[in-house]
């Protein structure tokens, strides 16, 4: 497929933009969706992390820890997934691999 700039860029699952914590990126229209879908499990998630930012990384509004990564994102083998995929955020959805510079595929 290509991007928007006309390269072919394949994801190769390397984890890297799962490190930022998508939460603080949830919109309603997601959380409609998940609540229609039935996923109490993914709700739960984000009502635990209350992510926000403090200065240039997010924290948990509960305890104050570190969020380093998306809570969805596993492992399988060598490479990383995202445990919900098939419904996982907009901003995951509209995110193409080598878009910005976290990405190891970025071609600025």
């Amino acid at each position: 497929t290509l991007n928007k700039k006309g390269f072919i860029v394949i994801c190769k699952r390397c984890g890297i933009c799962c490190m930022v914590d998508f939460i603080a990126y949830v919109t309603e229209r997601d959380m409609e969706r998940w609540r229609r879908e039935g996923r109490q499990d993914i709700l739960d998630i984000i009502d635990r992390e209350q992510a926000f930012w403090a200065g240039d990384h997010l924290i948990s509004k509960v305890d104050g820890r570190y969020l380093d990564r998306c809570p969805f994102l596993t492992w399988e083998g060598e490479l990383h997934c995202c445990s919900i995929h098939e419904t996982r955020p907009e901003v995951c959805r509209n995110y193409e691999p080598g878009s910005s510079e976290i990405c190891s595929q970025f071609r600025g």
